[in-house]
């Protein structure tokens, strides 16, 4: 099958948590025999942020990681057509412009014959839905949603069956326990501080208990504004910049449990959809410690697979107990793993998105929402 994807950016994982998953999806893509092509933006705003905090070299460990996969760059949509003529499935990221998602619809509705997805891995839809109706879908065929929620969002607008829960997943071949221990020290936190949307949460759940625990905490990610780094500072945290995600497990590898602070609409509006780190911190084999968060959808075992806290205090007695007990450690490892390799690795995520491509491909030809 031939498969194109229009991406924000597959190069850059600056604040573009898609590019995580999207790598390992198509990674198994071509590894099962499949012809995959990206596209992406040229200047976009990922890459841009990217290469000014670190330069080219910041490029270096996707193209270590992922040597096989490579993405064409394109001014206009119009650039394009040609190759996504050519496909069997193309699949079309809401973080795209407007324009760009309207003129490859347009592209579909003409009498492409290829069949055409849009795929939503964002909380707009319900933090800002008039952001999301801009998108004009009326030549695509259906919706991948991340979550179970988010794919009612999409039903009450009028998609019916036409939406499928997707979610994100670890890229296993990448994303797991290392092949020799070392020593583990500490806590550690890969994630980014995110436009106020939990800013309380990481105190509560993340930089207050940690240092009640006596615990050190590394930090990784971008977007912390002054405020950030102060608050960071006052609790003794150690702020480590940006990290590519592909250097995820060999940082997870040197800290005893890393923490899952979900951002608002994932816990309140959104509940089920856990954040792409919650599958990698498992799939790399460490405990993991999550603020609340219901997981609607029974994608794990809580309490099994992670601990849950329901306080800052919860917390902290978590964190004691992780660097404390290291047979706690050992079983939340070995289910966390369990759970990951049976049901969350991007070959599980690649089979299901065969099989809706074949659903799609044999039903007659249905474009747009029917609202």
């Amino acid at each position: 099958m031939k498969i194109a994807y229009l991406t924000h950016s597959l190069l850059s994982c600056w604040n573009h948590g898609n590019a995580h998953f999207l790598r390992g999806v198509l990674r198994e893509l071509s590894l099962h025999g499949h012809e995959v092509s990206v596209f992406e933006p040229a200047g976009n705003w990922s890459l841009s942020n990217l290469l000014a905090d670190a330069g080219e070299a910041g490029l270096h460990p996707f193209h270590e990681a992922y040597p096989a996969l490579r993405s064409t760059s394109y001014a206009d949509a119009a650039e394009i057509e040609d190759s996504l003529a050519d496909a069997d499935l193309v699949v079309v990221h809401e973080w795209n412009d407007a324009a760009t998602v309207s003129r490859v619809g347009r592209l579909r509705a003409r009498g492409g014959r290829f069949r055409l997805l849009f795929h939503d891995t964002h909380h707009r839809a319900v933090s800002d839905p008039e952001a999301i109706r801009t998108f004009d879908l009326s030549g695509y065929d259906g919706v991948l949603a991340f979550g179970k929620t988010l794919a009612e969002v999409y039903r009450r607008w009028g998609w019916g069956d036409r939406v499928w829960v997707w979610h994100e997943a670890a890229d296993l071949r990448h994303f797991h326990p290392p092949a020799e221990e070392m020593e583990r020290q500490g806590l550690v936190w890969i994630g980014n501080w995110g436009d106020g949307e939990r800013s309380a949460e990481i105190e509560r759940f993340l930089l207050s208990p940690a240092r009640q625990a006596g615990l050190p905490l590394d930090i990784h990610g971008v977007r912390y504004p002054a405020e950030a780094l102060e608050a960071l500072d006052r609790f003794g945290a150690r702020y480590r910049g940006w990290l590519a995600n592909v250097r995820a497990p060999e940082v997870f590898a040197r800290h005893l449990a890393t923490v899952h602070v979900p951002r608002r609409f994932y816990s309140q509006i959104l509940p089920g959809i856990p954040t792409i780190r919650v599958f990698e911190a498992l799939a790399c084999g460490i405990p993991l410690l999550s603020a609340p968060w219901e997981d609607a959808e029974g994608l794990f075992r809580p309490g099994t697979d992670y601990l849950v806290a329901r306080d800052g205090e919860e917390m902290r007695r978590h964190m004691v107990a992780v660097a404390e007990d290291a047979s706690l450690r050992e079983s939340l490892v070995r289910h966390g793993l369990q759970t990951v390799r049976a049901r969350h690795g991007c070959e599980h995520r690649m089979h299901e998105l065969l099989a809706i491509a074949d659903k799609l491909k044999a039903a007659p030809a249905r474009m747009g929402s029917a609202a």
